[in-house]
């Protein structure tokens, strides 16, 4: 038994040290890959706590235009998800100092990795998070399952192509879903065990996922489930204990939300996330969420069998499962424009998705050959079409963006505020390190009356560019860049 259970743990140890490590692909990549928009704005925060200290109350971003939220935001105030993950950013990186280069020799080719801590500390934030996750995936997975299902839900979790990359990047959604997942599996041992010590957790844990990120929400639909399913519907209204985990779960976001409503111009405009273009239950909604996401980009086509074969057991105690993906149904259908939107905001499917697989494949293995060979080709499969899909992700497809923001932060002084238009996305002002605007939205007499003092661009066929160089000082020109002085004006 001793024997078994070693391996066992040898098998999970190698998965994680695997999932970490594939998650270390491009970790030097400068914030400028997929999403690099979203993921600046997070680490914008970050950085100005290092810059400013950490203020939990009053988070802050470099964007002062009124693009998010419909008013000029002077002071860059960000008052979305409780700031958790930024201050363990931010205490990382004051207190484990990475060296500036690493060098390694790969396949007799030496070459060295630029450390930038604000990035790479970002990245493994994420990273110990999709590990976390996984552990806890483990868990209920071997509950449910069986020690081959546990290993297999974290191992179908960490190796998704999608999850790889969306697990690494500079976002909130993994330490979320993270602590989520963690909540799920001590409610299943208050259930087992019934000490309130792991109901109090996983109150704890839910509450820190849904302030991060209240998508998380939507994990409470298999938690009741299984609190139904034990004490009866009007049986949990008895139980004082269930009340007092709500409380701890529920109110620190309410509390959170009415803080945050008190500054409404640091609130960006959240209506259109829900069905902002009216797009939910339209046939262009199934074929995003279901056929290219779903389908597609996270379960590569050929996961879609496992999958079903997940789906449509129909045993009493792997309904949990079923719950589970019930409420990302409801998620991705409340959110419906975010998610067809944005293909980050399916994070939080992964999950679910993970455990349904790992529930189809052990539920046919033992079949016949076929079955165990179909069911090792379509994760071969899934993997391969899904990393083909993915490996776009980390492109860098605008390394001017670098190369102008290094300059403005070499040229321009620290406290000045500047305009850097690129399309609205923050992800140039991120990289000049100062607060200002990433889009024209006025006269540039009105900007400057506004605070704007630096022009900064890279894009020499907007029409901004060639009005800037014709009425205000040029400081420095190349075939990449211009940076302009908005402050002197050629009379």
């Amino acid at each position: 038994m001793n024997k078994i259970i070693n391996r066992e743990y040898f098998l999970l140890a190698i998965i994680l040290v695997l999932g970490f490590i594939v998650r270390l692909y491009k970790i030097d990549n400068p914030i400028a890959d997929w999403h690099s928009w979203r993921q600046a704005d997070t680490a914008s925060v970050s950085r100005i706590y290092l810059d400013e200290g950490i203020n939990v109350l009053f988070p802050r971003y470099y964007d002062v235009s009124r693009i998010q939220t419909g008013a000029t935001n002077i002071e860059g105030l960000r008052m979305v998800e409780f700031p958790v993950y930024n201050v363990f950013h931010t205490l990382l990186i004051k207190n484990i100092p990475l060296p500036e280069q690493v060098c390694l020799t790969i396949r007799k080719v030496p070459r060295c990795y630029q450390l930038d801590p604000i990035v790479v500390w970002g990245r493994l934030i994420s990273i110990f998070s999709a590990l976390f996750t996984a552990l806890f995936l483990y868990l209920i997975g071997k509950k449910f399952l069986g020690s081959w299902g546990g290993l297999l839900s974290a191992f179908i979790y960490l190796f998704i192509p999608y999850n790889i990359y969306f697990t690494r990047v500079i976002l909130p959604e993994p330490m979320s879903v993270a602590f989520g997942v963690a909540s799920i599996w001590f409610f299943l041992k208050y259930l087992d065990k019934e000490k309130f010590f792991y109901l109090i957790t996983s109150g704890i844990l839910f509450a820190l996922s849904t302030l991060i990120k209240p998508f998380t929400f939507f994990y409470a639909v298999p938690l009741i489930y299984l609190a139904v399913d034990k004490y009866g519907f009007f049986g949990i209204f008895k139980k004082w204990k269930l009340l007092v985990f709500a409380n701890i779960a529920i109110n620190p976001f309410f509390i959170w939300r009415i803080w945050v409503n008190r500054f409404p111009v640091g609130i960006p405009h959240f209506e259109w996330a829900f069905n902002g273009d009216g797009i939910r239950f339209k046939p262009a909604f199934w074929y995003w969420i279901f056929g290219e996401r779903i389908g597609k980009l996270i379960l590569g086509i050929w996961g879609l069998v496992p999958f079903s074969f997940g789906v449509i057991s129909s045993e009493k105690k792997y309904r949990f499962f079923h719950f589970f993906f019930l409420g990302m149904l409801a998620y991705v259908t409340v959110f419906a424009t975010a998610s067809v939107r944005h293909d980050y905001y399916q994070t939080f499917l992964i999950p679910s998705i993970a455990l349904l697989v790992s529930h189809g494949i052990i539920s046919v293995w033992n079949k016949n050959l076929t079955a165990k060979l179909l069911s090792v080709a379509s994760i071969f499969l899934m993997f391969y079409i899904g990393a083909f899909q993915v490996k776009e992700f980390y492109k860098v497809n605008h390394p001017e963006l670098i190369v102008a923001g290094a300059a403005a932060d070499r040229i321009i002084p620290k406290d000045a505020k500047i305009i850097a238009p690129y399309n609205g996305d923050t992800a140039f002002l991120y990289q000049t390190k100062r607060y200002g605007w990433p889009v024209v939205d006025e006269t540039f007499d009105e900007m400057v009356a506004r605070g704007a003092q630096y022009f900064v661009a890279v894009n020499f066929a907007d029409p901004d560019v060639a009005y800037v160089e014709k009425n205000y000082k040029v400081l420095e020109k190349t075939t990449q860049y211009i940076i302009a002085d908005l402050t002197q004006k050629i009379k």
